[in-house]
């Protein structure tokens, strides 16, 4: 695809495209949690490096019905074209608003570690 950038929506011969699908970015969070601020940063630090100009839908799930209709496992979750960073993540089936934590080889952790982000940008339906 040369001279292409779908991430960006941009034709580098033509200029912008309407007709390229843009990455969806999606982080959910709830009030209170310690973890969403830290995740939003390296999510927008992430998407600068790699898909500069990616919108972020910026999703308050404190309300139980708003959690339960998005299928809100918890806080702070982020998700790339609707499919969950997490490598291996399964549905809980519980959507109570609470904080999430994300097994890494340092042990638990309230963000998810940057390179499932970086992954997951990268093998979107817009990235290639």
């Amino acid at each position: 695809m040369a001279g292409r950038c779908p991430v960006l929506g941009v034709d580098e011969e033509r200029g912008p495209r309407d007709d390229l699908e843009m990455t969806k970015v999606e982080l959910l969070w709830f009030d209170g949690c310690p973890g969403h601020e830290p995740a939003r940063a390296l999510l927008h630090e992430v998407l600068a490096e790699l898909a500069p100009g990616t919108p972020i839908e910026d999703i308050d799930a404190s309300d139980p019905a708003v959690a339960e209709r998005l299928r809100f496992p918890g806080s702070p979750t982020i998700r790339v074209d609707g499919r969950d960073i997490q490598p291996g993540f399964e549905d809980p089936g519980d959507y109570t608003p609470r904080c999430r934590v994300f097994p890494t080889p340092a042990g638990l952790r309230g963000v998810p570690p940057r390179e499932w982000i970086e992954d997951a940008v990268r093998h979107s339906s817009s990235a290639g």
